[in-house]
């Protein structure tokens, strides 16, 4: 039986450095859990001012395909940050407003933690083979696949990406770029 230090749920192993369940569960082996805490304050940095991002005075129709080409691509690069949470917000909207959404994740966690306790009393072990930590997230989601299909997951993803391609396709597509980046990204006639 391992001790109370590796249990990641434990309260112990929550107060001890690169323990606790962000640290020793979700990232594969080799990742440490600042990782993902340096990537999202990066792009919180990296965020343009979202009172110019909404700015409806900088909103205008493309002259030509050019035109909506040059700004979709200078757009994307300015406010990748600010899509980003964009796409994190839809995310966590589609989640709060299906409540089976809700249902099925508590059954994918609720399984995971069954798994992981069940590993820490003994080597778990599946068709001759011992079971370890990527692939007992592999077990848990299998086990709770049928209540994703129940809750609609795949309608919900596929309502994810279409909601943020419209979203944020229009937005690059029709805000204007400035003045000065536009110079640099027109190209001569041949």
């Amino acid at each position: 039986m391992v001790g109370k230090a590796e249990d990641p749920f434990s309260i112990d192993a929550a107060e001890q450095p690169g323990m606790g369940a962000t640290g020793k569960l979700w990232l594969p082996k080799g990742l440490s859990p600042g990782i993902a805490k340096e990537w999202f304050e990066r792009r919180r940095m990296a965020i343009q001012p979202w009172a110019g991002f909404v700015d409806q005075r900088r909103f205008s129709k493309p002259r030509n395909f050019g035109e909506l080409c040059q700004r979709v691509v200078r757009n994307l690069d300015t406010y990748h940050s600010n899509y980003t949470f964009i796409f994190l917000g839809l995310i966590l909207y589609c989640i709060i407003s299906s409540p089976m959404l809700l249902l099925a994740l508590a059954v994918f966690l609720g399984a995971f933690y069954i798994i992981h306790l069940k590993s820490l009393e003994s080597k778990l072990v599946l068709f001759g083979r011992e079971v370890k930590g990527v692939h007992q997230l592999s077990l848990a989601g299998g086990v709770s696949s049928p209540v994703f299909w129940l809750a609609g997951m795949g309608t919900a993803v596929f309502w994810i990406l279409g909601a943020t391609l419209v979203v944020i396709g229009s937005h690059a597509a029709f805000r204007d770029v400035d003045g000065a980046e536009m110079d640099e990204l027109m190209m001569e006639p041949v």
